[in-house]
């Protein structure tokens, strides 16, 4: 092991930088590499991918120093936040997230607004005075901790595919069915309060515990579950398909939070660099406003487009961020065109507008399919941002077959009666009966059968039928959504929200 398992970013320097991704993984790599750089990032520190292995060949436990690094590292994150982690008066909320070497989008658990408790609520009302938006962090607090530790890092296998997050969105959606509302965001601050009960009950009820109380609890419930996540079947299923080493592991960023969902003023989103469905040199990208991230990637609400080059056939009724926000989507733009010369390629960013003031979250190189890949190594190579033999490397041997995949007869595709009309998240077309599963999806295909998986939206947990599907249609969700950035990344023939009636 080596001496030292935590380190810190933030308040504009960092104790890694983006060469020590084995060591600190992708994301902490790139995180501590923008602080470094003057990029607003929320401060925070990753646990290295070090403990991870230590972890797993020490019956799943820590270092003797980790708890002593972790407390140093919160607090210096306590010290440039100037707010408390458990504090009552100005309380430090953190998200604690996953990060492999390689990019595993969604693979791993995370858990954000962690630090809520009955002690922090009071004084996180009195200082955003907006006690909707406390009530609203609780209850996704409550959502994603019940689900990642208290069921699945804990072993736990519910039964019917019912577990804890569905039951929990199951009161939820009564609720709104009660108040006859269609949207979380049209939920009351007394719905949400009443709601938060109601989900401590249920949570008591299937899980026969208690939710915690205690924020250092919490925190240590994150950071165990994102380390037992690497084990997790979505991960190992997906390290298989993607050749990814077991022994790898991955750190664990602790960051503290800013939030998308204070207000209008206030928003979430995903960007990237170039267009990676058609390979475009324009800026591209989605984001929700009054949201936290995990809305934009789940596809439960439609995002609307940054700009005017992210605008399509279902979003251009909805106000681009450019418009909406001005100052921050300038702001915005001029970040995402200095990650992508400083890395030399295609950036995958996700960003936060906390009161009109943005943070940079994460940047990683972008995934990109077939023919995306070859426009962006031609226009790289002639802006002189890369070599001739680095545009050659840039494609890969499996990008090259997506420029034969087999495509629909264009002639013949505008004679026919349009159905219902998606976004095109994955390159090609395919033909194959329709299944409503995952595992119907790789039941099917093992016997030999082509097959369409059809999701109403993918997850993390339909990984292995997606693979086995020859092509996923998806009734929600946009280019950024979990089926396109999976499906992308796979040169996987995939329409997105695709809803028509």
């Amino acid at each position: 092991m080596a001496n030292k398992n935590v380190y810190f970013f933030g308040g504009g320097k960092a104790e890694g930088n983006a060469k020590m991704k084995e060591l600190l993984g992708g994301k902490g790599a790139n995180l501590a590499e923008m602080a470094n750089l003057g990029v607003p990032v929320p401060p925070g520190f990753t646990i290295t991918t070090e403990v991870c292995t230590y972890y797993y060949a020490n019956k799943k436990t820590y270092p003797a120093t980790l708890k002593k690094e972790v407390e140093a590292a919160l607090a210096k994150v306590e010290k440039t936040m100037g707010k408390k982690f458990g504090g009552e008066k100005n309380p430090l909320l953190v998200s604690v997230r996953s990060g492999a070497r390689s990019s595993m989008p969604g693979m791993m658990e995370t858990v954000l607004n962690v630090g809520l408790t009955s002690k922090t609520i009071p004084g996180l009302i009195a200082i955003s005075g907006n006690e909707r938006f406390v009530y609203d962090a609780y209850r996704r607090l409550m959502m994603m901790y019940s689900d990642v530790v208290m069921e699945k890092a804990a072993g736990i296998e519910p039964k019917d595919d019912m577990g804890i997050r569905k039951q929990l969105e199951k009161v939820m959606d009564e609720m709104k069915h009660a108040r006859g509302v269609k949207l979380d965001t049209d939920l009351s601050a007394q719905d949400l309060k009443t709601l938060c009960d109601s989900f401590k009950k249920k949570i008591k009820e299937v899980l026969k515990k208690e939710f915690p109380d205690d924020a250092n609890e919490q925190l240590w419930g994150g950071i165990h579950a994102v380390f037992s996540s690497w084990n997790g079947k979505r991960a190992i299923s997906y390290r298989r398909i993607e050749n990814i080493p077991d022994e790898w592991g991955t750190a664990v960023n602790v960051q503290s939070m800013c939030f998308g969902n204070l207000g209008d003023d206030s928003a979430t989103g995903v960007a990237f660099s170039r267009n990676p469905g058609n390979g475009e040199h324009k800026f591209y990208g989605e984001y929700l406003i009054n949201a936290q991230g995990e809305d934009v990637v789940a596809g439960i609400r439609t995002p609307a487009p940054i700009n005017g080059a992210s605008q399509s056939e279902h979003n251009k009724g909805l106000v681009t961020l450019e418009k909406a926000m001005p100052k921050a989507y300038k702001e915005l733009d001029a970040i995402q065109k200095r990650l992508e010369k400083h890395y030399r390629d295609m950036q995958d960013i996700e960003f936060t507008i906390e009161k009109g003031r943005l943070f940079m979250l994460q940047c990683r190189v972008g995934k990109r399919n077939g023919p995306a890949a070859v426009q962006m190594a031609v226009d790289m190579l002639k802006e002189k941002l890369i070599t001739k033999e680095e545009a050659v490397m840039r494609v890969t041997p499996a990008q090259l077959d997506e420029l034969l995949h087999p495509i629909i007869d264009p002639t013949l595709e505008k004679a026919q009666k349009v159905l219902a009309k998606g976004l095109p998240a994955g390159p090609g077309g395919a033909n194959g009966q329709i299944v409503f599963t995952a595992q119907d999806a790789v039941n099917w295909a093992k016997d030999g059968k082509k097959v369409i998986l059809v999701r109403e939206e993918t997850n993390p947990e339909d990984v292995e039928g997606m693979r086995a599907a020859q092509a996923i249609l998806t009734a929600r969700g946009g280019m950024t959504s979990h089926a396109a950035l999976v499906a992308r990344g796979w040169g996987k023939c995939c329409i997105v929200g695709c809803g028509g009636r």
